[in-house]
């Protein structure tokens, strides 16, 4: 049964998260190619969202061919009745008009790249796809050109994509690195083909987009959990430095007036960057801190009782240090438990929460980080 004090921390965390996501923004990704060639599974494939398959999204022009699909750190534009090649001059009159509009508004609202998708099987590209891309380039995108579906042996791909990226190249387009990117979104158990492409993507995404909207992709994809991790432990040494500094304070009782908004801060911006929705990380981070608060218990405890005569003298370095390790030790176990809930690991049958689980798995990381954190001081 809730408490008023869980009720408390699961508001302050939404709003905490609510406020992270508004300030990460969204990575808006345009994706264009020939009806067919697996757009919506490579966008599935990378970002884990059924996006671009379910639904119609907004409109974003008068004529409703354009189409922008949002789920919190993602959008995907597509277009609806017009085919890439043969309605060229349509799809870029009302682009042009959607991207002089979108200029005039915040980064998260702007699209940002372009993937352009030719798939391997159709061994062409034609001239009006070319045209098509040079056409993105002009109006400002950065155009990434990717080859779906291409068979892979080893580390050679299918003879056939090679000479069509070749020819690609030939054509000299701007896109970005000037590269050709192979792909295959899905593995095939019956052929034995693996999934590949996915991450040199990703990293091309990353490249081409603006620096301004690369948290909002590290949130948004689902493949590359060395990024959210870096991203995550930027937050935890932030708000460490930070509640060390208050945990100095010798105001009575300001250092937790200052922590704890520090901390769920610091939760917040770690569920978000992996993508855990807020009622899921909502209702994890009660499990965790009820966890979190017999842990510091025992923190507080250990920590003193190796200080000879600790009284008032030292008591500011002792809750400085407390504060910091505790924060640290902290931001890290809770790293771990949205790392596990971004792969699925931590729920029970029917997928609900598996609330024991997520306060073994905290407590456990805990009780290692603190230890190291002390070790090292």
């Amino acid at each position: 049964m809730a408490t008023p004090a869980d009720d408390w921390f699961g508001q302050a965390f939404s709003k905490a998260w609510r406020d992270k996501a508004e300030e990460i923004g969204r990575f808006n990704l345009a994706i264009f190619g020939k009806t067919g060639v697996g757009k919506s599974t490579l966008v599935n494939a990378i970002f884990g969202h059924e996006i671009a398959a379910t639904g119609i999204g907004e409109p974003v022009t008068r004529a409703e061919h354009l189409y922008l699909h949002q789920s919190g750190t993602l959008g995907v534009l597509d277009t609806r009745g017009l085919e890439v090649g043969r309605d060229n001059d349509v799809l870029i009159a009302e682009l042009k008009d959607y991207l002089h509009g979108m200029r005039r508004k915040p980064l998260a609202e702007q699209l940002h790249v372009a993937w352009y998708c030719v798939r391997a099987g159709d061994r062409r590209f034609e001239a009006t796809e070319a045209e098509f891309v040079r056409a993105l380039h002009e109006l400002g995108l950065p155009v990434i050109l990717v080859l779906t579906q291409v068979p892979r042996s080893g580390a050679r791909v299918h003879p056939d994509a090679e000479a069509l990226a070749a020819s690609i190249a030939e054509l000299r387009l701007p896109i970005v690195d000037g590269l050709v990117h192979y792909t295959m979104a899905l593995e095939d158990d019956f052929t034995g083909q693996s999934a590949y492409g996915l991450q040199e993507l990703l990293d091309a995404t990353f490249r081409g987009a603006p620096e301004g909207v690369a948290h909002a992709i590290t949130a948004a994809q689902r493949i590359d959990f060395a990024r959210k991790r870096e991203r995550a432990e930027r937050a935890i040494k932030t708000a460490t430095g930070a509640a060390t500094t208050a945990g100095a304070s010798p105001i009575p009782f300001s250092d937790a007036a200052i922590l704890v908004p520090l901390q769920i801060g610091m939760m917040a911006s770690i569920a978000v960057t992996y993508g855990v929705p807020l009622e899921r990380s909502t209702a994890a981070s009660l499990a965790a801190t009820a966890a979190a608060t017999t842990a510091g218990r025992s923190l507080v405890t250990n920590m003193i009782k190796f200080v000879p005569g600790a009284g008032t003298m030292v008591a500011a370095p002792i809750s400085a240090t407390v504060a910091g390790t505790f924060t640290y030790a902290m931001g890290h176990a809770w790293l771990r438990v949205c790392e596990r809930l971004a792969r699925g690991e931590l729920g029970a049958v029917g997928g609900a929460l598996d609330g024991e689980s997520v306060r073994k798995v905290f407590l456990e990381e805990f009780k290692t980080q603190a230890a190291r954190r002390r070790l090292t001081r």
